[in-house]
Order: C-alpha cells, then sequence, then structure tokens
C-alpha cells in the first residue's frame, strides 16, 4: 500500500478527490452485531454509480470513497439473532444497508424509498460513519439487506442482478409487463437495457430494442434474441414504430427526445424511464392522447429483490458480463464512459486481494 499507512480488517481500493482514480486502501469493518452478516466478497459489479461519486458529480461524496454495490460472496459470520443465514451461504448486497424499518415503505418492504435509507457507499450510516462499499475484500450488514443467492447460480453473474438487474425488473413486475404476446421497446443496450431484454425474453414479450447505433443490431437480435431492431435517430424507423408496442423501459443516461418513443406507444401504453438523464421533455399531446402513462422507477425492496433473484435461477437468466480484476478498474470506469462494455464489468474481488 504504497503511500499510505496499511491497517484495518478491510482491503480495498478507494478514491480519495475528484479525479476519481482509485487505488489501494485499508480500513476497519465494523464487529458483528447480535443481526448482522459478515462476508468475504468474491465479486463486484461496476455500476455508473461508482464514476458518479468517485467523481464527486453530485457534489456530495464523502473521500476516500469505496465504490460498488453490486457485491456477492460468502457468509463467514452471523449475529446472535440471525436466523436466515448461516456460514458458508452465498448471498449478495445490494445498492442500499440500511434504512428507519418502521415506516410504511420498509412495512411494504420498499426500503429504498425510505426517507432514512442508507446507501450502500457514500452513505451516513445511523452510527456516523460513512458506508464503504463492495471494492473491498469484506463486508458487514445487516441481514435484512441480504440476500441468498441460490446455490447454483454463479456467483459472478449474480452481482449484476443487485443493481442492474432489479431496477428493470422491478417496473417491469409493477406495471405487468411480464404478459405473454405483449410488445416491449427497450431503449438502450448497455448494462441495464440488456437486462430489460433478458426478462421481456423470459416473460414472452416480443422485444424491439431501440439504439442511437446501427452496429448494435447483430447483438441485440441475434445474441439477445429481440425480435426487431430499430436506429432511433432515422426518422422513419420511428414513425413505422408508431402504435406498435404496449411497454417501453427506457434506460437512456443521455439527454434524449422523448415524444417519438411516446408514441410508439399503443392506447394505454406505459413508458417507464429508469435513468437520469439532464433532463425529460415532452408534448402533452404525446401523453394523453392516446391515455399513455409515463413513469419513473429506480432500484427495488427487499421482497422484489428476493424475488428477482429467484426467478433468474429458475429461468437460467444470466447477465453478459466482462471479468476483471481490481487493479483494471481505473481503464474499466473510462471504458464506461466511453460505453465500451458487453454488458457489465464484474470485479474478481477475490483473487485481486491474495
Amino acid at each position: 500500500m504504497e503511500g499510505e499507512e496499511a491497517k484495518g480488517n478491510c482491503l480495498a481500493w478507494a478514491a480519495r478527490d475528484p479525479s476519481g482514480i482509485l487505488s489501494p486502501y485499508q480500513f476497519d469493518r465494523r464487529v458483528v452485531g447480535t443481526n448482522d452478516v459478515a462476508l468475504k466478497i468474491k465479486y463486484c459489479g461496476v455500476c455508473y454509480a461508482d464514476v458518479v461519486w468517485t467523481r464527486n458529480l453530485h457534489n456530495d461524496s464523502m473521500y476516500p470513497v469505496v465504490p460498488g454495490h453490486e457485491i456477492t460472496g460468502v457468509v463467514t459470520e452471523v449475529g446472535s439473532n440471525v436466523t436466515q443465514f448461516k456460514v458458508g451461504d452465498h448471498v449478495g448486497v445490494g445498492t442500499y444497508v440500511n434504512s428507519c424499518r418502521d415506516c410504511e415503505m420498509c412495512n411494504d418492504f420498499l426500503e429504498i424509498h425510505c426517507k432514512k435509507n442508507v446507501y450502500t457507499f457514500n452513505g451516513i450510516d445511523y452510527d456516523g460513519t460513512v458506508t464503504k462499499g463492495g471494492y473491498s475484500s469484506n463486508i458487514v450488514v445487516h441481514d435484512r439487506y441480504c440476500f441468498k443467492i441460490p446455490d447454483e447460480y454463479p456467483l459472478e453473474f449474480a452481482a449484476p442482478l443487485l443493481c442492474a438487474g432489479i431496477t428493470v425488473y422491478k417496473p417491469m413486475m409493477h406495471h405487468k409487463m411480464n404478459q405473454p404476446g405483449k410488445s416491449l421497446g427497450v431503449v438502450g443496450l448497455g448494462g441495464l437495457g440488456h437486462m430489460a431484454v433478458k426478462f421481456g425474453k423470459a416473460f414472452g414479450l416480443n422485444v424491439t430494442v431501440f439504439s442511437t447505433s446501427e452496429s448494435k443490431r447483430d447483438e441485440a437480435i441475434n445474441i439477445l434474441g429481440a425480435e426487431k431492431f430499430v436506429v432511433s435517430s432515422d426518422t422513419q424507423q420511428m414513425q413505422e414504430m408508431e402504435g406498435k408496442l404496449d411497454f417501453i423501459v427506457d434506460t437512456a443516461a443521455g439527454n434524449h427526445p422523448f415524444d417519438p418513443y411516446l408514441n410508439t406507444l399503443k392506447v394505454h401504453g406505459i413508458m417507464v424511464l429508469v435513468a437520469f438523464p439532464g433532463e425529460i421533455k415532452f408534448s402533452p399531446r404525446s401523453l394523453n392522447v392516446g391515455a399513455r402513462t409515463f413513469a419513473g422507477s429506480i432500484t427495488g425492496g427487499t421482497k422484489d429483490t428476493k424475488s428477482m433473484l429467484e426467478y433468474c435461477a429458475a429461468q437460467k437468466i444470466y447477465p453478459k458480463i466482462e471479468l476483471i480484476k481490481i487493479d483494471y478498474i481505473n481503464e474499466a470506469l473510462e471504458r464506461m464512459i466511453k460505453r465500451d462494455v458487453k454488458y457489465r464489468f464484474v470485479i474478481d474481488i477475490e483473487n485481486s486481494f491474495k
């Protein structure tokens, strides 16, 4: 650990300033409490949120930042009150590690919407400490926010499900997009978009992929199994799609027009935005004519996450990943910004810290 005093029971990589450059770091995880689960991290997915907070894009980063909220590993210790996990279990941790556990949202297992929600990294936990994420050798979490990974499901593929997977699964289930024979449009074919396609196919939907890049046509149709591919910048192709779709999942983070997509919906069609473009602008006519619905969504609560993990295991739904070591993470984040990944980087944590 050059240039820094090495101490603490957890090895990690952290960003120290808004450059976002990560390097080795060491710190102490908390002692396992009565309701806690400790796990040795095996894999951690790489999400665009890792770019946001390592580079202080929201002006609220608390350095050093240890990112990572798509975590899978093996239980090494459980607290005295924990009954749903045991040492050796395969488990995962997602985007949050605490909430009030007493409000309406928590009682409905929608903890992500709790006003006292604590994010897995760069959040303030109930003991006043800053949370540190999965770019690290181990983690301790309250058992409520820990998820059993089915034994037959590979941990490296399970990692992206804890953010990318649940982020599209939740609104698709909430808006009843799991109706065989219906039609689904997916805007964008990145980490979230490719999972929306996979869920759509598993649900028996007729899937159309919208992308600004013609280069993704082969991948969308021949690899992921979409029935149709539309270049969204082609006005004629978009007009030919008007009134054809029952549902749309929009995963595009960059600024883009919304009217052309809304116009591809049938009467009572539903469009859900799961990304964070800089602005949302569309004509009321695109919404009102056709009685369409435009909705937003983020990630899901604990009940939905458990359901998704079980569904992916039963249906053998696996994200497409590129496995890397932690010492490649700075290059990986740059490639993510350039959209040069198919479709999710996953860090091999166990072999990175040997």
